[in-house]
């Protein structure tokens, strides 16, 4: 019986917090690591996602925290075993990288930046032996089972023990996540679930006046709930953005995936806006009902209820005009305002996307078990979840599992 060799050599495809977890954990044990990317360089989502503050992973306590995944709970909790919330904060705090807990409970690097974290690690990566080729578009494989690449210079094969792909989802294609990993391995029969958009805004369909007076504002302070099919009540408070073609915000991409898919499964969705969401009800209709003499509505709902701006936009926009003379029909509005969205913004705009590589589809150790020798890591693979930290924290976790899965990987030495 001819034995079998531990992987001496892995292709990592995709330059992602995935991609480059694995190649850490690989390198580290004494394998050679080929990184490719399509881009010019590496790690460009994770810089972008960085810009407005560097949210790497959250603080609170492990079962709220694993709900954050949803249906794929069950298939991400083995990662998060391997490598969760806190081992990634230690593992930052080895690259001589501060954290603080925000308010939130989100953690962030004291500067609040990506980019002095991804260079202290690339040089890391690099420093231990990493081979770095950017500008390597992956094509698949060739009839002699060798990875194909499209170069600047022309097209480029490369052999390796085992492979990882970390190629991303299918949103910002622009920075390297195009999706077209996709149609490659659907070419080679493994199970996929469509790309759909995640943690992104809605269309709702405001008339002329309101998006050319409100489009780019802010509405502060604002609760929203969504009731679904089954009859629970999910809410979410935060600060939402009113877009030309509807809403966008953290509160909305925290629901985005059950607002997705009602409005896959009945053509609308339905979500109520509390503006006052630290006023009860009888109060709201005690401010509005209190006598306002010669002032207009517009000014009694400023300084009874601070009602103003973009919120008062939107009373107007979805509340009738007789409704205005009737404290308790207006205060009920101003507490459970009723929007209806109708589609979900481009996959192509969203933050992340769902879908990927089926879970049924990988072993334990995230290998494709009809591509022996071929690992999945991070946003490629079929999961989702809100914005918060809990969508790196998947993608490091997942990296480092299938870099494991790469390094333990036997192969024949006859192949």
């Amino acid at each position: 019986m001819r034995s079998k060799l531990k992987t001496r050599s892995v292709a990592i495809i995709g330059g992602g917090p995935a991609g480059l977890m694995a190649a850490e954990v690989l390198i580290q044990n004494g394998v050679r690591v080929d990184l490719y990317d399509a881009m010019p360089s590496v790690g460009r989502k994770f810089l972008m996602a960085g810009k407005g503050g560097m949210n790497i992973t959250h603080s609170e306590p492990i079962e709220p925290f694993l709900s954050r995944y949803g249906a794929r709970r069950a298939q991400i909790k083995p990662l998060l075993d391997t490598f969760g919330p806190k081992a990634l904060q230690e593992w930052v705090h080895n690259l001589g990288i501060a954290t603080f807990v925000g308010t939130s409970g989100r953690i962030f690097p004291t500067d609040m930046k990506a980019a002095p974290l991804l260079r202290t690690w690339l040089h890391r990566l690099r420093e231990a032996g990493v081979n770095f080729h950017m500008r390597h578009r992956w094509c698949g494989w060739n009839e002699n089972g060798a990875l194909r690449f499209a170069t600047p210079q022309g097209e480029h094969t490369a052999d390796a023990d085992a492979v990882v792909l970390a190629l991303g989802g299918g949103s910002w294609a622009r920075l390297g996540s195009d999706g077209a990993w996709v149609s490659l391995l659907e070419q080679r029969g493994i199970p996929m679930v469509a790309l759909r958009p995640a943690n992104c805004g809605f269309d709702i369909g405001w008339s002329e006046h309101f998006k050319s007076r409100f489009a780019g504002h802010a509405v502060k302070a604002v609760a929203v709930t969504f009731i679904d099919a089954a009859g629970s009540i999910h809410r979410r408070q935060g600060d939402l953005m009113i877009t030309v073609t509807g809403i966008e915000g953290g509160p909305i991409y925290a629901l985005s995936a059950l607002l997705r898919d009602e409005i896959a499964a009945t053509g609308a969705a339905v979500i109520y806006l509390d503006l006052t969401p630290g006023k009860d009800l009888p109060r709201v209709i005690g401010e509005i009902a209190h006598p306002r003499g010669s002032r207009s509505m517009a000014s009694h709902l400023q300084s009874r209820a601070n009602i103003k701006g973009v919120k008062a936009g939107l009373l107007r926009e979805r509340v009738v005009p007789s409704d205005f003379a009737n404290p308790e029909r207006l205060a009920a509005a101003i507490k459970s305002l009723p929007l209806r969205l109708i589609a979900p913004r481009p996959l192509v705009e969203a933050i992340s996307s769902a879908g990927g590589v089926a879970f049924e589809a990988l072993d334990e150790c995230l290998m494709i078990r009809a591509l022996p020798g071929v690992f999945c890591a991070g946003e490629m693979l079929d999961w989702e979840a809100p914005t918060g930290g809990y969508l790196l924290t998947a993608c490091f976790a997942s990296g480092r599992v299938a870099g494991m899965g790469a390094l333990n990987h036997h192969i024949d030495p006859a192949r």
